[in-house]
């Protein structure tokens, strides 16, 4: 008796791994089309990832390296790097955590930077 239940109960199971696995990707593929249509680039969209965005936000930079919107300079951000990131090292027993939110505080505002000298370099011509 067991034999025919057993059959059954398996062939439920493969059923319905395989309408999963042919619904998934036609859920995925609508998300992406969906995506498109209100403006977001497809591409983006699948690279982000489950937990949104990648960048960190200018102002959680700006506290991370302990600086104000209106002094940053690249000198400041390289001094403020240097000595987070140095201070933050595992060798001396500090976090990879920490050191990577300083890392990635000094990517966002160098584009910060970088933005400002090519508005400042618009707004002269």
């Amino acid at each position: 008796m067991a034999g025919p239940l057993a059959k059954v109960i398996a062939q439920a199971v493969v059923m319905g791994i395989s309408i999963l696995a042919r619904a998934i990707p036609a859920a995925y593929g609508a998300a992406l089309q969906n995506a498109k249509k209100g403006g977001i680039d497809a591409a983006k969209a699948s690279s982000e990832g489950i937990l949104g965005r990648k960048k960190m936000r200018l102002d959680e930079a700006l506290m991370v390296l302990n600086l104000e919107k209106d002094k940053v300079t690249a000198e400041a951000v390289q001094k403020q790097y240097e000595r987070f990131f140095t201070a933050n090292s595992v060798e001396k027993g500090g976090s990879f955590y920490l050191q990577s939110k300083v890392y990635r505080a000094k990517e966002q505002l160098d584009e910060f930077i970088k933005e400002q000298q090519q508005q400042q370099q618009n707004s002269g011509k």
